[in-house]
């Protein structure tokens, strides 16, 4: 079953859960599905891969973080914590990212392929270890590792 087809049976779920909370998120995936579709000049029922679906969660987790953090930041801990949460249920669809170590074996593979020994091929490198990880690892955390590594 795709991403897209199991959202929509666990709004289903919600509904009949009566889980508020969650059915909003929920809908909100699902309505950043369809302008996902719509966007790309294909009919609104049409069925997103999985990963388009995926660059759309990750892509409404980001905004997630962002907005609580500006709201910590306005002192709105209240809306902070709304927001967080919704991270949470996102991220439940997400594929397990990697590890910071998973990254580190991968990153010092593709420098000796590469053959890469100061920074200033720092972006060529990042480029190449998140497409080796394959859309499985933040790209926080490969820029860390990579510049533990050239640093």
């Amino acid at each position: 079953m795709l991403l897209h087809e199991t959202i929509k049976e666990e709004i289903k779920n919600a509904m009949r859960a009566k889980d508020a909370a969650r059915l909003e998120v929920l809908r909100g995936i699902a309505t950043a599905f369809v302008n996902e579709v719509v966007a790309k000049r294909r009919p609104p029922q049409e069925i997103l891969d999985d990963d388009s679906s995926i660059a759309v969660l990750k892509r409404l987790l980001k905004q997630r973080k962002d907005s609580a953090e500006q709201f910590a930041a306005g002192g709105r801990p209240e809306l902070a914590e709304k927001e967080l949460k919704e991270e949470k249920i996102i991220q439940t669809f997400l594929p397990q990212m990697m590890s910071r170590e998973e990254i580190r074996k991968i990153a010092e593979t593709k420098k000796t392929e590469l053959g890469i020994a100061d920074k200033s091929k720092m972006g060529q490198f990042i480029g190449a270890v998140m497409k080796a990880c394959a859309g499985k690892a933040d790209g926080a955390d490969v820029k860390a590792v990579a510049e533990e590594l050239l640093g």
